[in-house]
């Protein structure tokens, strides 16, 4: 039976993937949607030619849906693209979001899908250190007070997590990113048959919000 994993390339949706098939679930399918609006409610936007580079790493079948990321029209969009697999189900990472969680509830029950959600209430602290002993996952988006540049192109790992426990007890965010504070990008997991590398970067930063922009995967 296949599965589909929803995947920005972040460590939510990478270690969600990872948990579903330590778990014996058949991931056949890694689906981005990708957003003309950078402010879509469901879905990133950030460094997604990355997810391609994963997919073939993982041994997954590549998917893409485009929307034009409008608030709640974008789940017609991702719904439209779920139909069109043969998959018995939907691998997820939320965390926290029922906003994104009750969604998907809500499309897998209409066509049918079993929704997996590895990730959901997990202890935010727990899920951070997973993240830094399974995986190499790097900071490629900055949007919080507390969290500046230098943050960028950081690994997820020990020293990482404390630097992030510091800014959250300041400045109240989410230790997680669940609310936006950051999103980061997965170059390597135990389903990887490689490692996923680039050939360039980009810090660009506009008001509220700094990206490391990556390009050249493979």
């Amino acid at each position: 039976m296949a599965y589909a994993v929803l995947s920005s390339g972040g460590k939510d949706s990478i270690l969600a993937c990872q948990k579903a098939l330590d778990a014996g679930f058949e991931v056949e399918y890694m689906v981005t949607v990708r957003p003309r609006n950078s402010d879509s409610y469901m879905f990133h936007s950030a460094n997604l030619d990355a997810v391609a580079a994963i997919a073939r790493s993982g041994g997954m079948e590549y998917v893409e849906i485009l929307t034009d990321g409008e608030k709640e029209l974008e789940l017609d969009d991702l719904e439209a693209g779920l139909a069109s697999l043969e998959c018995t189900g939907v691998v997820t990472g939320a965390v926290e979001s029922t906003y994104q969680r009750d969604r998907l509830v809500r499309i897998a029950g209409r066509l049918g899908l079993e929704l997996v959600a590895p990730l959901w209430h997990m202890n935010p602290l727990d899920l951070l250190h997973e993240v830094a002993e399974r995986l190499h996952a790097i900071i490629v988006v900055t949007a919080a007070d507390g969290l500046d540049t230098s943050f960028l192109g950081e690994r997820i790992d020990g020293a990482m997590i404390e630097r992030l426990e510091r800014v959250a007890a300041m400045h109240q965010i989410h230790l997680a990113g669940e609310g936006g504070e950051y999103e980061s990008l997965t170059l390597d997991a135990p389903f990887y048959r490689y490692p996923v590398s680039f050939d360039s970067a980009e810090v660009i930063e506009t008001p509220g919000r700094s990206e490391l922009v990556l390009r050249g995967f493979t």
